[in-house]
């Protein structure tokens, strides 16, 4: 995901701001605000538009929003100082330095000049300059080895980049002889370009990317050149007629840039989502889904404004949420977060021993020449003149970003990640000194993980506990019954439905338990359960049907390979035969269908749980939403996911834990292993974290009659009295895995299930 502007977004941004309709040149500005510690918020009017908003973000983005944080109740003294010295003023200028991450926004007020500069890189900073180019005051005062950020100082701009827009063929070829790396990194650092654009030129280049830099031609160079040109043509190409013509207060006209401003989006976690925002067209993303935007303004809000929004309700969400926890409740949160901060260090340290290896040579150089300066004699101060010198000839000095006189440590920038070394130990010394690091993180991770697991404990005995102290007894009662080895749901108008789970119980289902009167359904596509109404000979009602439609689609392989919707079918017992035509056979769990059929078109795919606690029976039960509502409570509805079955059994069963406060009940009745009997085959998801309440506070019944099911068949006592959830796990495994092979015959005549129709 995008974090920040790149130079090219700036440009658009800057382009926009500063011509055609969203241009704010001769804008007034009102009050100004500060809603977080990096954020300011700006006030405009603009001339012929109205009241607008300017939020920069300091080292991240700059852009008009209706996106907006809320002001703070006590206003700090960085934007009161900027309304000192900007409110009522006139911008008369936006741009951008040299193709940087740097906008330089001009403003006139009672005939005196100031700028308002914002970087964009690194941490960033917002400041404002007097005409003279000297520092009223930064919003975070900062001294850095090359330049000092702080009241009264006159302003430096860093270290200059190449520009894109002005390179020639001599300054790639003199930028590649100096490089160490590839093409792409080279092109990337040196012309202030980033990863994706850099990868972009080399590919409009046609040149390899991962081609070292000394071995690049001129023809590499000039193509490299000429890629970069046409790359950011958009940004600097007018539009046509009228389109990008704007009126101003002082009757300029100016012409915006001809962009195409977009959002990119791919699946993140099973959802489309956007994972980049750009000015114009990359051919990298040729493929990928777009969204466009009629200005990169609003392109750039709806990706960083919006976010920024939601994450500031996230945030008061959980501080919400952290009120009304328990102590252990918030003991475990602050737990978690410790442990993620660990695992974080871990990951970064290791990866940082491990490009000092990589960098074994690099850094053995640049210990000798400063060791060896250091032995002539040489100060620290003098050290970081002669390295400021030569950081334009020698590669070596170029990785130097900081030196700290006081513990002879420098600090080094290797493959975009920033490394502290010493220069008195060797290279393995220092990789040791990050190896030692993990393991200090790694102890620190295993003693969270215990604190985190004696937490857990202790809050399910405080559960334990509560639930006895309130002489809340729940018992669970649970008969056996003959269609708890199948699929079963009883529907919203009481009638029995019930679906095989592989072949065999398909099987079983069409031999002892299909009557003549009943209604069978399938779905179009093949490995579905043979689904059966059992109607006692009543009408079956339209909802009743369109439930047993559902629960057929949703057990089906539709589940598995990711639909969100199927088409089924029903017809009578009677339809529905094992006998094929003559020189065929029909293998286990596999059926024949004769004649008409009655059609349910596109219907979602859904199941939802529940528990069923009053009528006789304590029990974990499953099937289309609108049945469970009508028969169970503290319902949770599943939706096809990226969770497998195993996965979010569990997951459904700790909520039901945490929600009726006692384990001990709940795993009577709704273990994993029960709830897996509800939940379709292949990955799922849950659409609501915490149950549906039906009604209020369930009473739990002493005593528990039979649920009378009508026309309940009689089987053999050994097959109906198999444990619940026995062989669970080999079921699931084998669900539908075979499908159906498509017969060769006449169109009356279909092979269902999962077995398929071969010839003799």
């Amino acid at each position: 995901m995008k974090q920040d502007m790149s130079s090219a977004d700036v440009a658009a941004v800057v382009a926009e701001l500063s011509a055609g309709p969203k241009s704010i040149i001769d804008a007034k500005i009102g009050k100004i605000y500060q809603p977080t510690h990096e954020e300011i918020r700006i006030n405009l009017y603009v001339f012929h538009q109205g009241r607008d908003n300017l939020i920069i973000e300091a080292g991240k983005r700059i852009h008009l929003s209706k996106y907006l944080r809320a002001s703070p109740t006590l206003p700090q003294s960085f934007p009161m100082l900027l309304r000192k010295y900007l409110i009522g003023g006139r911008i008369v200028s936006v741009e951008q330095h040299d193709f940087d991450r740097i906008v330089k926004i001009g403003i006139e007020r009672g005939g005196v000049r100031s700028t308002l500069i914002v970087e964009l890189f690194a941490r960033g900073n917002v400041l404002i300059v007097d005409s003279e180019n000297r520092i009223i005051l930064p919003m975070n005062p900062v001294t850095l080895k090359d330049r000092r950020l702080r009241s009264g100082e006159i302003y430096e701009l860093p270290e200059a980049q190449m520009s894109p827009l002005e390179a020639r063929v001599s300054d790639l070829m003199e930028a590649f002889s100096r490089s160490t790396a590839d093409i792409v990194r080279t092109i990337a650092t040196r012309f202030n370009l980033g990863g994706v654009l850099a990868e972009e030129v080399c590919s409009r280049a046609g040149v390899d990317k991962s081609k070292p830099s000394k071995e690049a031609t001129e023809d590499d160079a000039s193509r490299l050149c000429n890629a970069m040109h046409e790359l950011f043509s958009p940004l600097f190409r007018a539009g046509a007629g009228d389109k990008g013509i704007r009126e101003t207060e002082s009757g300029v006209e100016a012409e915006a840039p001809e962009l195409k401003p977009q959002h990119i989006k791919k699946e993140i976690n099973g959802k489309l989502e956007t994972f980049d925002v750009l000015p114009f067209d990359l051919t990298r993303y040729s493929g990928f889904e777009k969204e466009y935007f009629d200005s990169f303004n609003t392109a750039l809000d709806e990706y960083f404004g919006k976010k920024a929004l939601e994450q500031v309700e996230e945030v008061k969400e959980a501080q919400k949420k952290e009120k009304n926890l328990g102590v252990y409740e918030r003991r475990l949160l602050q737990q978690e977060e410790s442990l993620k901060k660990f695992e974080k260090e871990i990951e970064k340290n290791n990866a940082l021993a491990e490009t000092v290896y990589a960098n074994y040579q690099i850094i053995e150089e640049i210990f000798s020449v400063l060791n060896g300066a250091r032995t002539k004699g040489y100060s620290w101060d003098e050290i970081r003149s002669i390295l400021k010198q030569a950081k334009k000839t020698v590669p070596a000095a170029q990785k130097i970003t900081n030196i700290d006189p006081r513990t002879g440590t420098i600090t080094v920038d290797l493959d975009g990640k920033s490394a502290n070394l010493d220069i008195r130990k060797t290279v393995p010394q220092n990789a040791q000194e990050y190896y030692e690091k993990v393991k200090k993180f790694s102890k620190k991770k295993e003693g969270a993980l215990k604190a985190i697991e004696d937490t857990r404990k202790a809050m399910e005995k405080k559960a334990v506990a509560k639930a006895a102290k309130a002489c809340r007894k729940l018992q669970a009662s649970r008969k056996k019954h003959w269609f708890d080895r199948f699929r079963w749901f009883l529907s919203s108008d009481g009638f029995l439905v019930v679906g095989g789970r592989d072949a065999d119980t398909n099987e079983e289902v069409f031999k002892k338990y299909l009557e003549k009167r009943d209604l069978v359904f399938h779905t179009q596509a093949p490995g579905a359960p043979l689904t059966v109404i059992k109607t006692g000979g009543k009408e079956i009602p339209e909802l009743t049907l369109r439930e047993a439609a559902q629960f057929a689609v949703s057990y089906s392989s539709l589940w598995k390979a990711g639909h969100f919707s199927g088409d089924c079918y029903w017809v009578k017992a009677e339809q529905v035969t094992k006998t094929p035509e003559s020189g065929e056979y029909v293998r286990k769990g596999a059926f024949i269908i004769r004649g008409e059929r009655n059609y349910f078109k596109d219907i979602p795919l859904g199941v939802a749980v529940g528990l069923e606690l009053k009528g006789g029976e304590t029990r974990v039960i499953g099937g289309p939403a609108s049945a469970v509502r009508k028969h169970g409570d503290y319902i949770l509805e599943i939706i096809p996911g990226a969770f497998n079955q195993n996965d979010i059994s569990k997951k459904i069963y700790r909520i039901y834990a945490d929600e009726l406060n006692d384990p001990r009940f709940v795993k009577q009745i709704a273990s994993p292993d029960q709830v897996a009997m509800m939940i379709p085959p292949g990955e799922s998801d849950l659409k609501n974290q915490k149950p549906e309440r039906k009604v209020g506070k369930v009473e739990h019944e002493e005593e528990y009659g039979t649920p009378e099911i009508e026309n309940e068949p009689e089987g053999n006592e050994e097959e109906i009295e198999e444990e619940f959830g026995k062989d669970l796990r080999e079921e699931i495994e084998g669900e539908f895995r075979e499908k159906l092979t498509e017969e060769a015959g006449k169109g009356t005549r279909e092979e269902i299930e999962m077995r398929g129709v071969k010839k003799v």
